[in-house]
């Protein structure tokens, strides 16, 4: 556990603690039970809205019959193990169970279609896969194309070929002993969002939750504390659900909350926070500009938060604003991708909160701005953010893919592909992907400071900016935007929120050019998709 200190003190004495053998599922789940077998683990809230208590010592005896039930099919230490599921009780000690196994878990999102489990499951040579009865119908679909794939667990009913999974279940006994993994051993395969072509699968070690932890610490002010609770609508299929959320908080021994949203609510999540009393969150900035349009929450309902940590887009002064006014807190910001997560956070409670910032590097981590040549540049200079490896967040390598792998290295340097600037006390202020990043008279500009900028006029819900061809200043600003309920696209109202930006920021920032929208391309883990509407523009659809 932090102590109460000084970024400065924290920084300089984190020593990493990595042994040399270590198990993801003894750490989180087995530590505690015999600890505590009775302690809280986790608050399923049923889509009847009844709850569901699970502690340490049921998620100890579940993992422990999942694990004999998968060694019962020839599942092994090594052997990659899909787990199809929402939010649930199931999808927490399946991967508890693959972790002790040996095994090397492969999270896939419900959202995932026929193709992207065709490809995940095939490029990943997944031999047996935990889902529910909608999943169970899309693999039926592909399945005659993945030979390597032996066996489906269902948690539901399903006229599909699928093994029962809580009758197998069931028949298993509950005594197991975990295999004796290194902290450097296979633990699990996420794949990226692939918004360049085909996705790849980062493959990551056990010692990833580890180097996990520092983040997760300060993003939630020095995390844990007595009475803290975790939740976060983010799927637990990605890096910010499973290692933001789930496993550190098991690996503290704090309760989880968790839930299955259809479609998120955000008046859902105000009423689960203040029902399930969280108090420490993990909402992606969707999430919180969905929940900013909800007027008067702090009155309607009791919000008796400790912490918000928010990641995965840049936030800005109007959400940081409107958590202040909200919650009563400072929203932490923070930082990091598939392959090296939780590299850099804010942490209201030991360092001021410079706006526009995503924070410091997290303590244990070594980041730097690189200019073209792949050297750091001085402060204040625009460059690629990196990471210094070693580091046990890092990923191991693209599985199967080591061109890729190396690509992804300069040298000692891990690139991010992300464009951002270092100040002179070490903040680092995030421009965009080096892709993103428009470059316009002269001027390079970050899309965004401008989408943040759009947020704040009363008749902008939701927008997105990208750079488009222009002969005379190589490239114009455009903002794709989706209007508040009660507005209409015109003239004057395009003339407004153009000098609503021209007048915050500077005349080369403004977008010279808006399209409307009815929503915005997202990726399923809610970040847009700039290429899309790159082609948007390139085939004049809007």
């Amino acid at each position: 556990m932090m102590q109460q200190t000084s970024y400065d003190v924290l920084a300089g004495s984190h020593q990493w603690q990595i042994p040399d053998y270590y198990n993801i599922g003894v750490d989180v789940c087995d530590k505690w039970a015999d600890r505590e077998p009775q302690r809280l683990a986790l608050i399923h809230i049923e889509k009847d809205g009844s709850l569901r208590e699970f502690t340490f010592g049921d998620v100890r005896r579940l993992s422990n019959q999942t694990a004999n039930m998968l060694l019962s099919q020839d599942v092994t230490r090594g052997d990659r193990v899909g787990v199809l599921l929402p939010q649930a009780p199931e999808t927490g000690y399946s991967h508890v169970a693959i972790y002790k196994i040996g095994g090397v878990a492969i999270p896939l999102s419900t959202l995932f279609g026929t193709e992207a489990l065709r490809y995940r499951l095939g490029n990943s040579q997944t031999k047996a896969v935990i889902t529910n009865a909608a999943g169970a119908r899309k693999l039926a679909e592909v399945r005659p194309m993945l030979p390597h794939l032996r066996a489906v667990f269902c948690v539901e009913p399903t006229t599909d070929d699928c093994l029962d999974f809580h009758a197998i279940r069931d028949a298993q006994t509950d005594d197991f002993s975990p295999v004796r993994t290194m902290a450097d051993d296979p633990a699990l395969i996420i794949y990226t969002s692939g918004t360049t072509g085909q996705p790849k699968g980062a493959l990551h070690a056990h010692r990833v939750l580890l180097g996990h932890l520092p983040g997760v610490e300060v993003s939630h002010n020095l995390l844990p504390r007595d009475g803290d609770r975790l939740w976060t609508p983010a799927d637990w299929a990605w890096i910010g659900g499973l290692y933001d959320v789930l496993m550190p908080g098991w690996h503290h021994g704090i309760t989880v909350v968790s839930h299955r949203f259809e479609k998120f609510d955000p008046e859902a999540a105000f009423q689960l926070i203040s029902d399930l009393r969280v108090r420490n969150a993990f909402l992606p900035p969707t999430a919180l500009k969905m929940m900013r349009g909800v007027r008067g929450a702090n009155r309607r309902w009791r919000l008796d938060m400790r912490t918000i940590a928010s990641g995965g887009e840049t936030l800005g002064a109007e959400l940081i604003d409107w958590g202040l006014e909200t919650f009563g807190l400072t929203v932490n910001e923070f930082y990091g991708q598939t392959e090296c997560n939780m590299i850099v956070s804010n942490c209201s409670e030991i360092m001021p909160v410079k706006r526009g910032s995503m924070g410091r590097p997290v303590p244990g981590h070594h980041l730097a701005i690189l200019g073209t040549d792949g050297q750091p540049v001085s402060t204040n200079q625009l460059g690629e953010i990196a990471i210094m490896r070693p580091d046990p967040v890092m990923f191991v390598e693209y599985w199967g893919d080591r061109p890729s792998t190396t690509d992804k290295f300069a040298g000692e340097w891990l690139l991010t592909g992300d464009m951002g600037v270092m100040d002179d006390d070490g903040y680092i202020r995030f421009l965009g992907r080096t892709d993103d990043i428009i470059n316009s008279a002269g001027y390079r500009i970050g899309p965004g400071e401008i989408e943040d900028c759009l947020l704040g006029h009363p008749a902008v819900k939701t927008a997105a900016v990208i750079g488009v061809p222009d002969a005379m200043r190589d490239q114009i600003v455009k903002a794709y935007i989706v209007l508040s309920d009660g507005y209409q696209p015109d003239p004057a109202l395009i003339a407004d929120i153009k000098e609503h930006v021209k007048a915050r920021l500077s005349a080369h920032e403004y977008p010279r050019v808006l399209a409307f929208v009815a929503e915005l391309p997202l990726t399923t883990t809610g970040k847009t998709v700039r290429r899309t509407l790159r082609e948007w523009h390139e085939r004049g659809i809007a």
